[in-house]
C-alpha cells in the first residue's frame, strides 16, 4: 500500500491552523486541481481526491482529533491492520490495544467492568461517508441560479447482494468463534497476575457474521466503487465559498445504514463589472466633467439588463446613488437586495493649448456661490492661519 502524504501537508496548512484557514486552503487547491480546469489530466485529478480526503477528515473535528493524535491509523480502517470500517485498528482497539481493554482490567481486579457493555454492535447500520466536491459558477449564474452536472467517484451498495457482500440466495452466519459479538476475550499473564481482555475476533474480523460464500459481483465487500455524473441544482443567490448538500448522493452505508451526502462547494468566478456585498451589488459609472455639470440621462447595467438613471446636474464625484430591488435574489426567498452605482468623473488628459486656455478662462470665470467646496475649503484655510496669528 502506497505510503499516504501527511494530510495538512496536502492542504499547505499547519497543524494548529483554524477552520477558516483550513477551508481557504482547500478552496485554493481544490479549485488548482478541479478535473474542469485541468482536463484529461490524471495527476490532477488524483490530487483533487487526495485534497477532498484531506479537507474530509480535517473538517470533522473528531475526525481530526483522532487523527492529529494517531495519524492516518485513527482515521483509516486499512491502516495498523484493524477491521473494515475500524479507524483504530480493530473493533474498538488502538492498534492492537483494546478500548475495552480498561473496562476488563477493572473486572480484573474489581469484578465488574465498564467497557463491554458500551461496545457498538458490529452488525449495526452505519450511515456511508459524505463526499466533497467543487463547482466553480459565473458572477451571472450565481445571480440567477443555474443547473450544473458534477462527476463524482463513490461507492454504490451491491445491487446483486444488497449490501450484505453474501453471494445472492446464500445466507451469512453467526460467527462460532464469537458468537456473534465480534470480540473474543483472552487472558495475558502481566507482573500483576492474570488480566482479562477483549481482542477482534479474528475468524470474521469484528463482524460477528461470516459470509459462506462471497458475492461475486463486490467480492464480499458489500459494495461497488463507481463514478456518477450527479446533476446540481444551484440556487439564485448563492455565494462564493458557499456549500450545497445532496442527501444521499454520497458513499453507500453499511449494514443496511443509509448512504452519506454529496457536499457541493461552490467557487464564483470574479466579474469585471459588478462586485457582490452580501446580496447587495456595487458598481462604478464613470461620466464626462460636463455631464456631472449639466446632468444626463445615464444608462446603467444591472444584473436583469440596462435601466435609465437620471444624473442631477451638479453631481459631484464618488456620489453614490441606489437602485432598490436591483441586488441579488435571497435565498431564503425574500426579496432582494440593492445595487449600488458610485459615479466617477472621467478627467481628460492631453490637452490642448487652446483647450487649457479655454478651461483656465471658464475656471476664472467660476464664483465662490457657484462652488460650495472650494469656498468652504477657503475659510477653512484662512480660519487656521488667523488662528496661527
Amino acid at each position: 500500500m502506497a505510503e499516504k502524504r501527511d494530510y495538512y501537508e496536502v492542504l499547505g496548512v499547519q497543524k494548529g491552523c483554524s477552520e477558516d484557514e483550513l477551508k481557504k486552503a482547500y478552496r485554493q487547491m481544490a479549485k488548482k486541481y478541479h478535473p474542469d480546469l485541468n482536463p484529461g489530466n490524471k495527476e490532477a485529478e488524483e490530487k483533487f481526491k487526495e485534497v477532498n480526503e484531506a479537507y474530509e477528515v480535517l473538517s470533522d473535528p473528531q475526525k481530526r482529533s483522532r487523527y492529529d493524535q494517531f495519524g492516518h491509523a485513527g482515521v483509516d480502517p486499512s491502516y495498523g491492520g484493524g477491521a473494515a470500517g475500524d479507524p483504530f485498528g480493530g473493533a474498538g482497539g488502538f492498534g492492537g490495544f483494546d478500548m475495552g481493554d480498561i473496562g476488563d482490567i477493572f473486572e480484573g481486579f474489581f469484578g465488574g467492568g465498564f467497557g463491554s457493555s458500551r461496545r457498538a454492535n458490529p452488525n449495526a447500520p452505519r450511515r456511508g461517508s459524505d463526499i466533497r466536491t467543487q463547482i466553480s459558477i459565473s458572477f451571472f449564474e450565481a445571480c440567477a441560479g443555474v443547473k450544473k452536472r458534477v462527476s463524482v467517484a463513490k461507492t454504490e451498495a451491491c445491487p446483486s447482494c444488497r449490501g450484505t457482500g453474501a453471494e445472492n440466495g446464500t445466507a451469512m452466519k453467526t460467527c462460532p468463534d464469537c458468537g456473534g459479538t465480534g470480540q473474543v476475550r483472552v487472558q495475558q499473564r502481566t507482573p500483576f497476575g492474570m488480566i482479562s481482555s477483549q481482542r477482534p475476533c479474528e475468524k470474521c474480523g469484528g463482524r460477528g457474521r461470516i459470509i459462506e460464500k462471497a458475492c461475486p459481483k463486490c467480492g464480499g465487500k458489500g459494495y461497488n466503487s463507481t463514478t456518477k455524473t450527479v446533476e446540481v441544482q444551484i440556487p439564485a443567490g448563492i455565494d462564493d465559498g458557499q456549500t450545497l448538500s445532496l442527501a444521499g448522493q454520497g458513499n453507500a452505508g453499511t449494514n443496511g445504514g443509509p448512504a452519506g451526502d454529496l457536499l457541493v462547494m461552490i467557487t464564483v468566478r470574479p466579474d469585471s463589472l459588478f462586485t457582490r456585498k452580501d446580496y447587495d451589488i456595487y458598481c462604478e459609472i464613470p461620466v464626462s466633467f460636463y455631464q456631472a455639470v449639466t446632468g444626463d440621462e445615464l444608462t446603467v447595467p444591472t444584473i436583469d439588463g440596462n435601466v435609465k438613471y437620471n444624473l442631477p446636474e451638479g453631481t459631484q464625484p464618488g456620489t453614490v446613488f441606489r437602485l432598490r430591488g436591483k441586488g441579488v435574489q435571497r435565498l431564503q426567498g425574500r426579496g432582494r437586495g440593492d445595487q449600488y452605482v458610485t459615479i466617477t468623473v472621467d478627467v481628460p488628459k492631453n490637452l490642448t493649448k487652446e483647450q487649457l486656455d479655454k478651461l483656465r478662462a471658464f475656471d476664472d470665470a467660476i464664483t465662490e456661490k457657484q462652488t460650495t467646496k472650494k469656498k468652504k475649503f477657503s475659510d477653512k484655510l484662512k480660519e487656521m492661519f488667523e488662528g496661527r496669528e
